[in-house]
């Protein structure tokens, strides 16, 4: 542990770990394992926790490092940078004890399950200068960072989410579990506060809502309609909006972006019942455009991100100030969904909503 845990200089390698090793937190660690060979990034994986031993020893094994029983042995180990990949229920506790200590962290999505909980990680990064950085993931994603310059006025966005199911991240409901994704994305493309939030959602297999529908207006006049699923028979990913005389159709799992432009000047030109407009253009007076793709793992790019903030002690991609503004979002819809099914006397028919 450093004498003087709000110093925020790193000498030698910087050395980084895991707490936390399910699906998620098991990915964070074969990337930091894979990024240890770029000579570049002087970095060394340090060690991973997990209340389960045994897997925790099994991933340590697969990805050469070192498994502690405890976040204060990793601590002690020697640590700089940590990603929080445990339960939402331990991101306050985990994280704080690690920010105590000196250590930065990336806590995975959602930042923390209420705004309280959010307001203390951010109270504790302040007082201990810490670097801290939400997983949302998506942002990193090559169709999500070549379509933010493509931006003009976003007024009608699109999402569809959908996943079939599995038994992880159950302790949250689907707008925190998948949703909270495309909110933060939405949120940083419209620019703008949200004025009304209308909601519906089920609960189908679990005990959480599993499936829900969600319309956001925001202040600029921009509107917003998800639906997320994670009970659906297929896997769906994608994102579109229009903007002035333009639409964009972003697929995250293809990471592919289509845009569609409308050039005035042409479609005044065009017949569209000439034979030759149609061979040059299939859509006389529409324009479409491809942005070129670089492709790479969204984590990769994450990790990456998080390594050059704490190197250079500068703001992460993704703040905990946008990660706290997402879940308050989400939460907001959350209560929506809840008051929605009181009205229309869901609860009798599922159960309730929780």
């Amino acid at each position: 542990m450093r004498d003087n845990p709000c110093m925020p200089e790193i000498s030698g390698p910087l050395r980084v770990g895991v707490v936390g090793t399910g699906a998620f937190g098991r990915n964070h660690a074969r990337v930091y394992r894979d990024l240890q060979a770029d000579s570049s990034l002087d970095l060394q994986l340090a060690g991973i926790v997990d209340v389960d031993k045994a897997r925790a020893q099994s991933v340590a094994t697969e990805f050469g490092t070192r498994a502690f029983r405890s976040v204060a042995e990793l601590i002690d180990a020697g640590v700089d940078a940590v990603s929080v990949a445990v339960p939402t229920v331990a991101h306050l506790a985990v994280a704080s004890e690690l920010m105590q200590a000196g250590v930065d962290v990336l806590i995975e999505k959602p930042v923390a399950g209420t705004l309280a909980e959010a307001d203390e990680l951010q109270a504790v990064a302040r007082q201990c200068d810490r670097v801290v950085q939400v997983g949302h993931l998506e942002r990193f994603n090559p169709a999500v960072r070549a379509t933010l310059p493509l931006l003009t006025k976003p007024m009608f966005f699109e999402v569809h989410r959908l996943s079939v199911f599995t038994p992880r991240s159950l302790d949250v409901d689907v707008v925190l579990d998948l949703m909270i994704h495309d909110i933060d994305i939405v949120l940083t493309m419209a620019n703008s506060p949200v004025k009304e939030v209308r909601a519906v959602g089920l609960p189908i297999l679990s005990k959480k809502v599993d499936i829900a529908n969600v319309r956001l207006e925001f202040e600029s006049g921009c509107v917003a309609n998800f639906t997320a699923s994670r009970v659906s028979t297929e896997r769906v990913r994608k994102l579109r909006f229009f903007q002035p005389r333009q639409y964009v159709s972003l697929d995250f799992s293809r990471q592919d972006v289509l845009v569609l432009t409308v050039d005035n000047s042409t479609a005044a030109d065009d017949d569209p019942f000439n034979p030759a407009s149609l061979v040059t253009n299939a859509l006389p007076g529409i324009t479409p455009f491809k942005p070129a793709i670089e492709a790479q793992e969204p984590l990769r790019a994450e990790l990456l991100s998080f390594l050059h903030a704490v190197r250079t002690r500068t703001t992460p991609e993704v703040s905990l100030q946008q990660g706290r503004a997402a879940l308050a979002v989400a939460l907001q819809i959350v209560d929506a969904i809840a008051a929605h099914s009181q009205r229309a006397n869901l609860e009798a028919l599922t159960g309730g909503v929780s």
